[in-house]
């Protein structure tokens, strides 16, 4: 068929005050009709920017410097974007050319209902009444598979799940029937099991509008399920495209390499996962060189054996617990009249026990709402407990008051979901990991605490250099690093790690996460880790506990879970996990 888009020699721009910045550099590539086109890289790559650049929407100081992109809709004759006049390029943004959004709570309008801002594009676009866009947008809710249209339709962005935003975003990219559909990220940081309906929605959309769809993404596992053909970005240049089987199976660039071996594999299990520094080093003035090695000899070369783990296990499991939690409860009230009268509960942790024992990682998985932030929360006494027990090394943890909770919790530490919103963005990230200790009086003096804030940062990874600087000079890996170095500034025994890889690049996640284990044997932390991506739990953890709508699904061994789960819920989990494979994404959607 005839590409519906054609990039050409593709430059944008931004200017700096020391230099200029080229974050999309000669970059080339077609969309055909029908076709579905992934675009990969680590965050920075360009990606992004060469969405936003297609859509014309890149605002000062970037710009588009040089290159052209002729659209090419059927039956019309081809057009370059970069050509039409503001007006003219409006009336194609939005109608024939849609966008998913990478972040759909800051994409949406929070004081408008969702409804109201899909009706709006029918009704600059298409010339429907009020009526008629109401209508068409719950028809559209319903083609989405939003559970009751009409009162979603009246729903602020609020009020929905993270999932559900995603739909709402979708309906609106969708709602003019475009032949181009952009789709940033659409589905980073949702569970796997919204993840997967996210991808099987798209691909029922294609198909029946014919559409080209330009899908961006950091992981690959998400293109064996839905691309044809991939293009690989690296510093805002394409360093390798091709169909599907071809990059997957025959990568020639080592950056390909080293993003196709840094996800968790789920037939395996490694010491440490592969991070693209194992495929490339990169030398002075933006060059490279490759480092030898197939993938399948690296990911090999870190199979932990099955002994090497039981014996680990053993002498694990035969001291007593660090922590015990017994029927713990955290019910939330359901209020409603005029006097607030309590109808019911949300039982967002239901009657739970465990245990965790010395140096273990225990991972908490499950989809959004099945209670693993709660019960983590509520452990650290950040949420109040409605009753149960929560007993670390021996002292009742629900019982302290005053000093004594001060005292005991900075010995267990919390690494939060989001790096960004868990920093100051008015403090610098040198005195946001000063300041706990400050606060309990570690060190002898401000310059003790200074020299030990060094220490953490190049313990983390990161340089005394990153010391004066705020948060936003961070890339999302570094932020979570800042986070990491601030959690250790008290010298914890015990870390609960809340979601705290789910938002990052699999390059960048797979970095975080072997320094969370390379920590753990040096300083003997134990961990909670929680996620909803159940490859990396698996990964990460010696014992797994699955939770589903406040209660424990089931608990043991990872590899034993994945490969035999004993419940509906957990077989769900596990088949909706990207399959990383062409041929298994493609069998798995004959099936489908």
């Amino acid at each position: 068929m005839d590409p519906i888009l054609e990039i050409e020699s593709l430059t944008t721009e931004f200017k700096t005050e020391d230099s200029l910045v080229k974050a999309v550099n000669s970059v080339s590539f077609t969309v055909h009709k029908g076709e579905t086109v992934g675009i990969v890289g680590e965050s920075g790559s360009g990606k992004s920017v060469t969405s936003l650049s297609v859509m014309r929407l890149i605002s000062s100081p970037g710009k588009i410097s040089s290159g052209r992109i002729f659209y090419h809709p059927p039956g019309k004759e081809k057009t370059d974007l970069l050509s039409l006049q503001d007006e003219d390029m409006r009336k194609l943004r939005g109608n024939e050319i849609a966008m998913i959004f990478q972040e759909p709570m800051t994409s949406l309008n929070p004081v408008l209902t969702c409804g109201s801002q899909v009706a709006e594009a029918l009704i600059i676009h298409k010339n429907l009444d009020k009526k008629q866009a109401r209508q068409k947008t719950q028809e559209l809710f319903a083609r989405v598979q939003l559970p009751d249209p009409s009162r979603q339709y009246d729903s602020y962005p609020h009020q929905l799940s993270g999932g559900q935003k995603q739909r709402v975003m979708i309906a609106m990219a969708m709602c003019c029937d475009p032949q181009l559909l952009i789709a940033d990220e659409p589905t980073t940081a949702l569970d796997v099991t919204v993840q997967a309906r996210i991808l099987e929605l798209m691909r029922q959309l294609q198909q029946e509008n014919g559409m080209g769809l330009m899908f961006i993404t950091h992981d690959l596992g998400v293109v064996a399920e839905i691309a044809d053909r991939v293009v690989v970005m690296y510093k805002g240049k394409i360093v390798e495209q091709g169909e599907v089987r071809e990059i997957f199976y025959h990568p020639r660039h080592p950056y390909t390499k080293g993003l196709l071996a840094c996800r968790p594999p789920l037939n395996k299990r490694l010491s440490t996962l592969p991070v693209v520094s194992d495929f490339m080093k990169e030398e002075p003035g933006g060059a490279f060189s490759e480092l030898p090695g197939s993938i399948e000899s690296v990911v090999d070369s870190r199979v932990q054996s099955g002994d090497e783990r039981k014996q680990q296990h053993q002498v694990m499991y035969a001291k007593s617990p660090v922590l015990r939690v017994r029927n713990l409860k955290t019910w939330f009230p359901v209020r409603k009249g005029l006097f607030g009268k309590t109808r019911g509960f949300v039982k967002a942790v239901d009657d739970i026990s465990f245990e965790v024992f010395p140096c273990e990682t225990l991972g908490l998985v499950g989809e959004s709402g099945c209670g693993k932030t709660t019960l983590g929360r509520t452990i650290l006494r950040l949420i109040e407990p409605t009753g149960g027990e929560v007993m670390f090394q021996g002292m009742d943890f629900l019982q302290l008051r005053g000093n004594a909770l001060r005292k005991m919790r900075k010995r267990i530490q919390i690494i939060f979901q989001d790096p960004y919103s868990s920093l100051n963005p008015r403090m610098t990230i040198g005195n946001a990991i000063r300041e706990p200790m400050t606060v309990h009086g570690l060190h002898k003096n401000e310059k003790g605490r200074k020299e030990k804030v060094m220490e953490l940062l190049d313990l983390v990874g990161l340089t005394a250099g990153h010391y004066n600087r705020f948060p936003h000079e961070f890339s999302g890996g570094q932020r979570q690093r800042v986070c990491i170095a601030r959690a250790l500034a008290l010298q914890p025994e015990f870390i609960i790690c809340d979601e705290s890889v789910s938002a990052l690049d699999v390059s960048v996640q797979a970095q975080v996460l072997n320094l969370l284990n390379t920590l753990k044997k040096e300083f003997g932390f134990t961990y909670i880790f929680i996620s909803h991506d159940l490859s990396v739990v698996k990964f990460m953890s010696d014992r797994m506990i699955v939770m589903n709508k406040g209660k424990i699904e089931e608990m043991g061994d990872p590899d034993v879970i994945y490969a035999t789960p004993r419940s509906e819920y957990t077989r769900r989990l596990i088949s909706a996990i990207p399959a990383s494979d062409p041929e298994a994404a493609f069998s798995r959607k004959k099936t489908n």
